[in-house]
């Protein structure tokens, strides 16, 4: 993909978005000191170059009893395509893990996975163990959430 040019006017917009994309484009025009046409448009043009890839409802995990977060280092038993491909197929059968990673360095793959509680932790772990082939496993259990968004840093840009 490469990569778009951004104005500030779009960036105004995304900002506005990427926190509440529930927003009407009257509402979004408002705060951004933009006639309703002139946003939809800049809208549609950022959800057509991919800059906007989707609209999503982020869940509360805890209200839903998804207390526990596990992040799972493992390191490949094998590193071949074939295997590689598996394994992404594995993964994605999975619903607990909610993020997933290639990674550089001695961990060759990192996973985010939310559950209920130990068992259900040790439950998608039987299934990621049983169905692909690791060299070595290690979790670490999140005591406390100190930072999580899914609001890109546009002031950098």
């Amino acid at each position: 993909m490469t990569r778009v040019t951004l104005d500030e006017a779009d960036i105004r917009i995304l900002g506005v978005l990427q926190h509440d994309a529930s927003l009407s484009i009257a509402s979004v025009a408002s705060e951004v000191h933009m006639s309703q046409n002139a946003c939809w448009r800049r809208v549609k043009r950022l959800e057509e170059s991919g800059v906007i890839a989707k609209r999503v409802t982020l869940l509360n995990p805890e209200a839903l009893g998804l207390d526990l977060t596990v992040f799972v280092s493992m390191r490949a038993s094998e590193h071949s395509e074939e295997w590689l491909e598996s394994l992404k197929a594995v993964i994605r059968d999975i619903p607990e893990v909610v993020e997933f990673y290639r990674m550089t360095g001695d961990v060759d793959y990192l996973l985010k996975l939310r559950v209920a509680n130990m068992a259900a932790y040790d439950a998608a772990y039987r299934k990621i163990i049983r169905k692909i082939r690791l060299s070595d496993v290690s979790s670490a259990f999140s005591m406390e959430e100190i930072k999580c968004t899914t609001a890109l840093p546009l002031e950098v840009l």
